[in-house]
């Protein structure tokens, strides 16, 4: 007699379920409460190919026009690593909260080559539809 486990799928981003971390953000049931939380919600659509989710978490006033993901790349997106929400650390230092840095580092294969994205990611808060919103605005990367 076999057992047969029905366990979640685990969320690309490294939460424990698909449903219960990233995936109401994705679906509009809510709103990431957090810069760290949007940008981790957007690694996932990444890996999805939600292009949609990422151009409307995108700032406007640096949203690319041209598509972001190209369906012809061979791509596959291997795991996340939040290295650090700077707000944590800098809180005291500004009173800004409406802006926000995380560090991360996605690793990923692009037509088979091992490839490691290394970025500190800026954000802001803003108003929008269904209240205050968290926005990716562009990012530098270290190294």
């Amino acid at each position: 007699m076999s057992k047969k486990t029905s366990a979640a799928p685990a969320c690309p981003c490294g939460g424990p379920a698909l449903a219960t971390c990233c995936g109401p953000y994705l679906s509009g049931a809510a709103i990431p409460p957090t810069a760290e939380t949007l940008m981790r919600s957007r690694y996932t659509a990444y890996v999805q190919g939600n292009e949609a989710y990422l151009l409307s978490t995108w700032h406007a006033s640096t949203r690319p026009t041209e598509p972001i993901i190209n369906s012809e790349e061979k791509l596959q997106w291997l795991g996340l690593e939040v290295k650090s929400a700077l707000r944590l650390r800098q809180r005291k230092a500004e009173d800004d909260e409406n802006r926000d840095t995380v560090e991360f580092v996605a690793r990923l294969r692009v037509n088979g080559r091992g490839q490691r994205l290394h970025e500190i990611s800026n954000f802001v808060r803003e108003p929008a539809e269904g209240g205050l919103r968290w926005f990716y605005v562009d990012g530098s990367f270290p190294e």
